[in-house]
């Protein structure tokens, strides 16, 4: 009991420490469980390349130092990467919880593995694992979410190769950790301090970006809001950009521009201020005409067509977060129902 409870109970307990530091709670307890099963499935499927690639049994040479770390780290980033395509990834805190996740489903299926075959090695080696190795796998995961998030954040029109650095980083320090010539005990010690460092900081930077977005983000929305709704929207910059749109497309499409405006800005305030009140310690109640309301969206987005979307881009009053706002929406729906 000793062996089992110091290879998977540590990750397990600051996977917890990690969703109770979520103030605004961003991440619901279910995405835990489901970003825990996509890591579990994550190792699965690593375990059997192994298999098929016959590298289980060159354990200690290169393919433990510089194979392992590609193999694991691209399969548990790819969990991540489809996190984020669906827009279930905001803000540098919720990267992080669904990141160390996917890390601590990985080194659960991991560590089970390993106690069934070395089930007779000394509890020395399932401190390593529980709190060296599956800390690595969780902190790398973490870091690669951080890190992809903020490139995203940073570079939102080059979506695909902003994945990249956080990969590498993530394959490098998993691989510097491998291939250190330090002992064991010394390199989990390092883990053990340098993680919750730097996902304290994290969280710390996520929050003051979070307040921003709240504040800032809520007082221009309503203010462009109030804008598109008022009788002087003519006069406005949408309105006469929306004029000369209506020399380029028909008529109904121009009105359908129109509505798409409105409704992506409704749904950013609605946003913002769940958020707010979750913060305040108040749920709010999902609008029960959620469904209808994102289907008039992709009824729109058909109606207008790619030309008429790229033609509203100068118009873009939203976010790049715009699809997380939608899922947020979501999650709040489900969570009353």
């Amino acid at each position: 009991m000793a062996d089992i409870a110091a290879a998977l109970l540590p990750v397990v307990g600051f996977l917890i420490v990690l969703y109770t530091m979520d103030g605004f709670k961003l991440v619901p307890i279910r995405s835990v469980l489901a970003t825990l099963a996509g890591g579990s499935c994550a190792a699965l499927i690593s375990l059997w390349l192994w298999h098929v690639l016959g590298l289980d049994g060159q354990a200690g040479n290169v393919a433990t130092y510089y194979d392992a770390p590609l193999l694991e780290e691209t399969l548990k980033a790819s969990v991540v990467i489809g996190l984020m395509a669906r827009g279930r990834v905001g803000f540098l805190v919720d990267a992080a919880v669904h990141g160390f996740s996917v890390g601590a489903g990985f080194a659960l299926v991991e560590n089970i593995t390993y106690l069934q075959v070395f089930g007779t090695a000394p509890l020395a080696l399932w401190l390593v694992r529980g709190l060296g190795t599956a800390m690595l796998h969780g902190g790398t995961t973490a870091i690669f979410g951080i890190v992809s998030r903020a490139m995203r954040d940073r570079f939102p029109r080059h979506p695909v190769s902003a994945f990249l650095p956080g990969l590498a980083a993530a394959i490098v320090i998993h691989a510097g950790f491998n291939a250190l010539p330090f002992p064991p005990m010394i390199l989990t010690a390092l883990i053990m301090i340098v993680l919750p460092l730097l996902l304290l900081f994290t969280f710390d930077r996520s929050e003051r970006a979070i307040r921003e977005w709240m504040g800032a983000g809520m007082d221009l929305d309503l203010e462009v809001l109030q804008l598109v709704t008022s009788e002087h929207f003519t006069v406005t910059r949408f309105g006469q950009y929306l004029r000369e749109l209506s020399e380029r497309f028909p008529g109904v499409i121009v009105a359908d521009m129109y509505c798409l405006l409105r409704l992506e800005l409704e749904l950013s305030v609605h946003a913002r201020a769940m958020i707010m009140a979750r913060d305040a310690g108040v749920e709010l109640k999902g609008d029960e005409d959620l469904e209808a309301i994102l289907a008039e969206r992709e009824h729109l987005h058909r109606s207008i067509g790619r030309a008429g979307l790229l033609a509203l881009r100068p118009l873009q009053v939203t976010s790049h977060r715009d699809h997380w706002h939608r899922e947020l929406l979501k999650q709040s729906r489900t969570r009353r129902k």
